[in-house]
């Protein structure tokens, strides 16, 4: 077998979700809907809370940054996909690949922190309900979403400069329909041991860690329910957990599910369609999810949408 060409690369392959012509219109209606309604529903959610005075507290400022880190988590991914379909090619240039990585891991940690910190303040909310508005002040607030962009920033751009150093075979191909630091790992030409510790590193910093934290938070919360003696106040307090409860177990179970798919049947083509699950649906299902099963979101969003209508 004659070795490789491992001079350096301009660009890549993207092999998709499936190589069957007669899909690709499907494919593309799919994906372009799932993108649009994405977009639109988070956008309506952040302009329903930045519109309504009474959604001016700390839960709400949290949600419009998840909304908008969801608005950005999925374009990192679905518009270069959307012109591979439509032009009917595969390639990503060297550095889109780059791009596309950090912007991921970027938005993808961002997820999670923001998951965590909104985990933290229902837990306080409920645990410390009298404390809750000097606890959770708009300096506090700002400060956790500043710092988790300062840490995602930093984590992102270490694997970017250790992605740098790598050398990859002329012609490569990546098994998914974007650039994912862990394929692109598997398929170096070069020793990638640094890159493989620091993703473990990195995994666990803004995986385990604020998964862990979440389900610190929510035991807790649980804790505190039981001991009230009012059904009533043990509904609302639960009602309060229930759309962020959602999203948690939907982002997750996701990518658990991504996770051991691609363990167990080692087929990149089934693992690119469960990698849509958490990089497309479930942005998507997340204001649906908030605007459902919350009364005062809702009534924001009603009454957005009259003053749009009334303004046409």
């Amino acid at each position: 077998m004659e070795p490789k060409n491992q001079t350096t690369v301009s660009e890549f392959l993207l092999l998709g979700i499936s190589d069957d012509p007669e899909l690709k219109p499907l494919l593309f209606g799919l994906f372009l809907s799932m993108y649009l309604v994405t977009v639109l529903g988070n956008l309506f959610i952040i302009l329903a809370v930045s519109s309504d005075p009474g959604l001016h507290t700390p839960m709400y400022f949290f949600l419009s940054n998840l909304s908008f880190v969801d608005i950005c988590f999925v374009t990192t991914t679905v518009p270069k996909m959307l012109v591979n379909i439509h032009t009917q090619s595969k390639d990503i240039s060297y550095t889109g690949c780059l791009t596309q990585v950090y912007f991921f891991t970027t938005f993808g940690g961002l997820e999670n922190l923001l998951l965590t910190i909104m985990a933290y303040d229902r837990f306080v909310a409920i645990c410390h309900p009298l404390h809750y508005t000097v606890i959770m002040n708009p300096r506090l607030c700002g400060l956790l979403v500043l710092v988790s962009w300062m840490v995602i920033f930093w984590v992102a751009l270490l694997h970017i400069l250790l992605m740098a150093q790598l050398t990859f075979c002329v012609g490569t191909e990546i098994p998914h329909f974007f650039c994912e630091l862990a394929q692109i790992l598997k398929i170096a030409c070069s020793d990638t041991l640094i890159n493989n510790i620091f993703l473990y590193v990195s995994t666990a910093l803004l995986g385990v860690f604020p998964l862990s934290g979440i389900l610190f938070s929510y035991s807790q919360i649980v804790f505190s329910i039981m001991r009230m003696s009012s059904t009533e106040g043990k509904y609302k307090a639960f009602s309060t957990c229930g759309s962020h409860l959602s999203v948690v177990s939907l982002f997750y179970g996701t990518g658990l599910g991504v996770y051991l798919s691609s363990a167990v049947t080692h087929s990149s083509q089934r693992s690119s369609v469960a990698s849509v699950m958490y990089t497309v649906v479930t942005p998507m299902l997340n204001p649906f999810i908030y605007s459902l099963r919350n009364k005062d979101v809702k009534g924001a969003l009603g009454r957005l949408l009259s003053r749009i209508i009334s303004c046409l």
